[in-house]
This record gives structure tokens, C-alpha cells and sequence, in this order.
């Protein structure tokens, strides 16, 4: 295990290394001025020239990147150009909306899926297997930011169940609060969901052609109790994988549906320092999101060993 471990936490610096590498370079090779924007396609040259030697831009990339990631190692984000304020001010309120609501969809779309996973590996090549495979494939086709606007125009236009949008804030109340993320939650859950769906649905039908599932058959245990007893248990080692990499995946991939309802979270953030050309903003949050990613994923990899004893350290 404790090898397992080094090698993880090995791959887990080299990954965020990496992902720090291709932010920043991204970031350098894009069209336009941050000083130039920041004070207006007006502004005389040489006021440009001081901003742009105040915010360090004129300095070698190379020199930057590495006091960047000297910064990031000792735990400061930078200034945003646009608010003048430390970009961890920035973080701290809106991480408290965005992570609210991936754990919202996570919870939705892991009930859903386990659900209707079990329902159709219960019932292989049936009815009711061949409706819940069409309903998730659906699920899947369907964009989120479109689902979004559908579910707008129905809960909230027409039968005003809802907010269109916006967030009220957790100090007006958490009820308040909470029902303003319903839709959004809905929107990243229902292709989350589809998946995780049709991955339990395989996990199970694999994990029932097992000879031990056989055996107990064989010993007259009832279809319903071999599955419950035996196969879910160990069909569901898989599933939790998935399980964490789709949170992972729903902190990094609330952008367009918080723009959709207008919710100010990490992913509106983003864009609306793109927008502004904030490239502090955008490199920090960009990469505080990457950790997350793979800090996530990382325990995922603990979990399953420990749930696995099969697993050795070579296997993975």
C-alpha cells in the first residue's frame, strides 16, 4: 500500500506540474494586451507601458512561470487586474456556491443512476432494459445549457416554480438558497446521471456472468438475492470510480450552465475574467480547479485499493 501511495503522490505532482505548464502557456499565447484592456483602447502608449511594467508584464514568460508557481507553492493567488483585490477574496465566495452545487447534482444523478441501472441490469434485454438504455442515450444527446433553457421555460416561465436565475445568497436563508439551485443541479445531472446509468447497467450484467454468481444460483438463491447479496456489492467497486471522476468533472464543468442561470460561481468567474482579459484570475482559478481535479482523483484511487483488496500495487 505504502508504495501505492509514493507512486499516486508522484503522479499527482507531476500531473499538477504539468497542468500549471499548460495554463500558463495558454494563457501567454493569447490575442490581446491586459494592459490595453484594462485601461481602454484610448489610453496613450505610455500609460500602457507603466501598467503593463506595475502588473510585471514586461519581464521574460520564463522569469514569471516560475514565480508563479513559487506563489502557488507558498499558498498566495495573485491580484486580479480587473477588481484590484486578492484573487483568493474572489474564490472564497464563490467556491461556496459552486461546490453546493456539484454536490447537488452529484447526489441527483448518482440516485438516478443507481436506480435505473439496477432496474435494466435487472431486467437484460427486456422492456424495461431497452426503455431506461433509450432514456439515458438521451440523456447523454441532450447539451446541458439547452436542458438549462428548457428547464427555465418551464418551471420558471410558465409554471413559476422557480427562479430563472440568479442566487439570493445562503444569508436569506438556505431553503431560499437551495431552490435556486435546483435547475442548475438538474441541468448537470441529467447527462452525469445518463452515464453513471449505463456504466452500473454494464457493471452488473459483467459481474452477474461471474462464476461465483453461477454457483449461488446453483445453490437456489433467487435472482433478486444473488444480486443484491452478491453482485451489486462488487459491481459497484467500478462504479464508485466513475463516481468521483463525474464529481470532479461537474466542479470543472459548471461554467456554462452558472452563466446560464446567472449564478456567480467559479465558472462564471472564469469567464467573465476572460472576458476582461484577467489573466491572473483566470490562471489561478484555472489551476486551483485542476488541483481540485486531481486531488479528487486521487483519493478515488485510494478508495479503490482499499475497497479492492485484489488490487496490488503494480496493478495500478
Amino acid at each position: 500500500m505504502s508504495i501505492f501511495l509514493v507512486k499516486r503522490f508522484f503522479t499527482f505532482l507531476i500531473t499538477l506540474l504539468g497542468a500549471s505548464l499548460l495554463t500558463f502557456l495558454s494563457l501567454e499565447i493569447l490575442p490581446g494586451d491586459p494592459a490595453r484592456v484594462i485601461l481602454g483602447i484610448d489610453a496613450p502608449q505610455s500609460a500602457v507601458d507603466a501598467l503593463r511594467l506595475q502588473l510585471g508584464l514586461d519581464r521574460p514568460m520564463l522569469d514569471r512561470y516560475i514565480d508563479w508557481l513559487a506563489q502557488l507553492l507558498s499558498g498566495k493567488l495573485g491580484i486580479s487586474y480587473t477588481y484590484s483585490v486578492p484573487v483568493i477574496e474572489l474564490v472564497k465566495h464563490r467556491i461556496g456556491i459552486t461546490f453546493p452545487l456539484a454536490i447537488i447534482s452529484m447526489i441527483l444523478s448518482v440516485i438516478v443512476a443507481l436506480v435505473l441501472g439496477i432496474f435494466a441490469a435487472s431486467r437484460h434485454n427486456r422492456y424495461g432494459d431497452v426503455s431506461v438504455m433509450g432514456f439515458s442515450q438521451l440523456g447523454i444527446s441532450i447539451p446541458n445549457f439547452w436542458l438549462a433553457l428548457l428547464l427555465i421555460l418551464l418551471f420558471a416561465v410558465n409554471l413559476r416554480w422557480f427562479s430563472s436565475g440568479g442566487f439570493p445568497g445562503w444569508d436569506k436563508g438556505i431553503l431560499i438558497s437551495f431552490q435556486s439551485l435546483v435547475l442548475p443541479a438538474i441541468s448537470l445531472a441529467t447527462v452525469q446521471g445518463a452515464i453513471l446509468a449505463r456504466f452500473t447497467r454494464s457493471a452488473i450484467l459483467e459481474t452477474m456472468r461471474e462464476d461465483y454468481v453461477r454457483t449461488a444460483r446453483a445453490k437456489g438463491l433467487t435472482k433478486r438475492i444473488t444480486l443484491w447479496k452478491h453482485v451489486l456489492r462488487n459491481a459497484l467497486i467500478p462504479v464508485i470510480t466513475i463516481m468521483g471522476l463525474q464529481f470532479a468533472n461537474l466542479l470543472a464543468g459548471t461554467i456554462i450552465v452558472e452563466e446560464v442561470f446567472s449564478i456567480p460561481g467559479l465558472g462564471r468567474l472564469i469567464l467573465q475574467a476572460i472576458s476582461n482579459r484577467d489573466i491572473t484570475v483566470v490562471r489561478d482559478v484555472v489551476i486551483l480547479l485542476a488541483a481540485l481535479v486531481v486531488f479528487i482523483n486521487f483519493i478515488v484511487d485510494i478508495l479503490y485499493a482499499v475497497i479492492d483488496p485484489r488490487l496490488k500495487p503494480q496493478d495500478v
